[in-house]
């Protein structure tokens, strides 16, 4: 095969998901910490929306996302993060991975490169490079937090940077930036006038402390022209399915993701859509009840690992993955082992950090429980 897929960049967390699945078909018991997908359902009144609306007439929608989606999602970041957003300035997408592919594919040149902290989320790179761009990774060790420092970001820019990875809560750290590492980001970007930030900000509901969530547009008010703050319904409201994302930026980047949404797919489901109206625009309190459940596991898995010298285990600030560091091994050949033994993880080297392993406790306390002691028994037998 010749073109942009001569060699096909599938998902290393895909790949470990649809093994685990393999083996449960095959008769075997399978504890699957892979996949970073709510067990929840979605709100009761997104579903009465959904079904509300697939009894109408509903046709084409605008490419950026229809009128009251666009409405709900400015009156949204304004009300949670005190930014405000004209219309021309929302582009919506299927799902915020498409935006973000979107955004990529309108602006990378041959050559151009894209910085990106790692760990990371295990797409970055490969949708960069499906876009003609190079990522260029920049290495966030536990000893920083997995943030990104200033001394790293100066280190990893050249001439030839065209934008910045930024996602806070992290995938699959679960690290947050302050108000003031934000800020002291935003002192070496001054600098390079040409550089775009994604700001992915996809679990920013989904935080297990009581600071204010910031973002670089906030901290950076004088750089709101060269972000990108992408975020969507998936992990927060458990509509991993439905498929709505979407992007707040300058406008002449929003016409350019539009333009790219026209051609590949003309638009998002407009059922889809309104359903994310009844999402953001519904009551608030299940974000807190469901945060409260993740707090809950996170926990409660954190209790078992650090029972085991293998593993260096850091909480997280948010999401809902854990991401502990082998303190011997290799992750891959470790995450093999634990798959025999009944437990599917995702090895460190997808996201761009070997010797660790991703353990997503988007799933019942029961079951998170028995797959983190399966981890802990099998390292512990290893070592003796």
């Amino acid at each position: 095969m010749t073109g942009r897929l001569a060699t096909p960049a599938g998902s290393p967390i895909l790949e470990m998901a649809r093994r685990a699945a393999e083996h449960r078909a095959q008769g075997r018991h399978i504890v699957d910490l892979t996949l970073g997908e709510p067990d929840f359902a979605p709100p009761g009144h997104v579903i009465a929306a959904a079904q509300e609306a697939a009894g109408r007439v509903l046709g084409y929608s605008p490419a950026n996302g229809l009128p009251e989606l666009r409405r709900a999602v400015r009156h949204v970041v304004e009300r949670d993060r005190g930014l405000e957003y004209a219309d021309a300035q929302v582009a919506v997408g299927c799902g915020a991975k498409q935006v973000i592919f979107n955004a990529f594919f309108a602006t990378l040149r041959p050559g151009d490169e894209v910085i990106v902290p790692a760990p990371y989320w295990a797409s970055y790179p490969a949708m960069i490079r499906l876009c003609g761009g190079l990522p260029v990774v920049a290495d966030c060790p536990a000893a920083s937090g997995f943030r990104l420092t200033p001394q790293a970001l100066r280190a990893a820019i050249t001439e030839r940077t065209r934008w910045v990875v930024l996602n806070a809560p992290g995938n699959p750290s679960g690290a947050t930036y302050s108000h003031d590492e934000l800020a002291a980001l935003a002192e070496v970007l001054r600098r390079h006038p040409a550089v775009t930030v994604l700001s992915d900000e996809i679990y920013a509901h989904i935080r297990y402390d009581d600071r204010e969530y910031v973002s670089l547009a906030q901290a950076a008010p004088d750089l709101r022209e060269r972000i990108l703050l992408v975020d969507g319904v998936s992990k927060a409201y458990a509509m991993t399915g439905w498929r709505i994302g979407w992007g707040l930026g300058p406008s002449d980047l929003v016409r350019a993701i539009t333009a790219v949404q026209t051609q590949n797919c003309t638009q998002t489901a407009a059922v889809s859509q309104l359903a994310a109206v009844a999402a953001l625009e519904g009551p608030r309190a299940i974000l807190a009840e469901r945060r409260a459940i993740y707090h809950r596991r996170r926990d409660a898995a954190l209790a078992i690992l650090r029972q085991s010298p293998h593993l260096d285990t850091v909480a997280p600030d948010g999401a809902f993955y854990l991401f502990p560091r082998l303190t011997a091994g290799d992750d891959l050949a470790v995450a093999e082992v634990l798959l025999v033994a009944g437990c599917a993880t995702v090895p460190g080297r997808a996201f761009g950090a070997p010797g660790h392993l991703r353990l997503s406790f988007a799933t019942d306390i029961t079951t998170l429980e028995a797959g983190c002691r399966t981890v802990v028994g099998v390292l512990d037998k290893a070592a003796t």
